[in-house]
């Protein structure tokens, strides 16, 4: 079946504007990227627009008509990097600026004598350039290097490239050998093509930004809200993961720490100089122990640390790192007040003194209390054949501490 140009042109236009009305629409649930979406939306409507205005083109003077639409469309084109590159923090004000008052000249200065060659090729080439750049600045965005959606964007955007690129370098020379019925057919092929541009790629944007929100919503269901670490839950699914995943971990350790007095220093000083020792000492952990141990705050002044390929010898320089300069730094780091901030420790080694995780922490933690009960500011290794003290469901013993969750 063949469908006449203005068909697919009020095609496009219309499924232009649902793309801007759905993307504008899409900012209020998703107010981290509501700048990023209302410059998608605007760039959607205005490729709606510059389409409109190529229908009219030709009942404006001269080539004002195909000049205007030509830059309105480019225009589109240029919303739509900037918003993809705002979505890593990058602009392109000054480039896409550039870009548009370097196409006015080359109408300005070809296209009265070559109206024709500047609308089929020429007018081609930024647009290839833009969409090329586009698709660049999805693959290059850190925070979205783990979304399936943002290659999808991306192969949408280098398709395009790579047609208006043919447009703007291949049609000449077929045009050269077959005649202007080619350049024809190529403003149809370009159309039916735009059609699905301006559905796949709004609709893969906004898969995008959903699943980057959905994953932060992931990540704060799984991290303290104070100390920024993991929290329960998050260290005993990735904890339980390095455990099924056997051998390649070896060797594992788990250190147990419970801040000392601290209800103490909450009494004397306050519950939030309390928060500002908490956060001291994730600090500090997280610091000594590197981005790839499993730290998370499991209680109220309870940490947990699952080391992989650590033998005890190792964990034990950790552990007793992490306890000496706490021990330091803590009392500077907390509003200079002269406050005594220790942690004791407890060293279990996963396969010699537990088979799971949940004992692991339990030996840990028989470790961890007999630290404690020596005065503190200390870190006991587990004795073999530990029994364990934990409860899969209902958490850990504790004594004297008061809980924060």
């Amino acid at each position: 079946m063949h469908v006449d140009l203005l068909t697919l042109y009020l095609l496009a236009i219309g499924t232009l504007l649902a793309s801007s009305g759905m993307t504008l629409w899409e900012h209020r649930t998703h107010p981290r990227r509501s700048k990023e979406l209302r410059l998608l939306a605007a760039g959607y409507a205005t490729l709606a627009v510059g389409c409109a205005a190529v229908i009219i083109r030709q009942a404006l003077p001269g080539i004002s008509g195909s000049a205007l639409s030509n830059l309105v469309i480019l225009s589109g084109y240029l919303l739509i990097l900037h918003g993809v590159a705002s979505l890593s923090g990058r602009h392109y004000r000054a480039v896409s600026i550039a870009i548009l008052v370097l196409q006015a000249l080359v109408w300005a200065i070809a296209g009265a004598r070559w109206p024709n060659a500047v609308w089929s090729y020429v007018c081609a080439f930024p647009i290839a350039i833009v969409s090329v750049m586009t698709s660049r600045e999805l693959l290059r965005n850190d925070e979205m290097k783990s979304l399936q959606s943002r290659h999808i964007a991306a192969m949408v955007t280098t398709i395009h490239a790579v047609l208006y690129a043919a447009r703007a370098f291949v049609l000449p020379w077929l045009a050269a050998i077959y005649g202007q019925n080619i350049v024809a057919i190529a403003g149809e092929i370009t159309i039916y093509e735009g059609v699905l541009y301006s559905v796949v790629l709004p609709m893969t944007l906004l898969r995008l930004i959903r699943e980057e929100t959905h994953g932060r919503l992931l990540q704060e269901s799984q991290t303290d809200y104070l100390t920024r670490l993991g929290n329960r839950r998050w260290f005993f699914e990735e904890g339980g993961r390095v455990i099924r995943e056997g051998d390649m971990w070896r060797p594992v350790s788990l250190l147990a720490f419970d801040l000392d007095r601290f209800k103490a220093i909450n009494d004397q000083y306050g519950h939030k100089t309390g928060d500002e020792v908490l956060k001291s000492f994730a600090d500090i952990a997280r610091s000594v122990m590197g981005p790839e141990a499993i730290l998370a705050r499991i209680g109220g002044e309870e940490f947990a640390a699952l080391l992989f390929r650590h033998d005890t010898l190792r964990a034990k320089e950790v552990g007793e790192t992490v306890a000496r300069l706490f021990a330091e730094t803590a009392p500077l780091r907390v509003s200079g007040l002269g406050i005594r901030a220790t942690v004791s420790i407890g060293l279990a080694q996963f396969e010699d003194e537990a088979s799971t995780l949940v004992d692991l922490l339990a030996a840990a933690d028989q470790a961890l209390y007999r630290a404690k009960s020596l005065g503190g500011n200390r870190l006991e290794l587990a004795q073999s054949g530990a029994h364990p003290m934990v409860e899969p469901a209902g958490g850990r013993q504790k004594t004297g501490a008061r809980e924060r969750s």
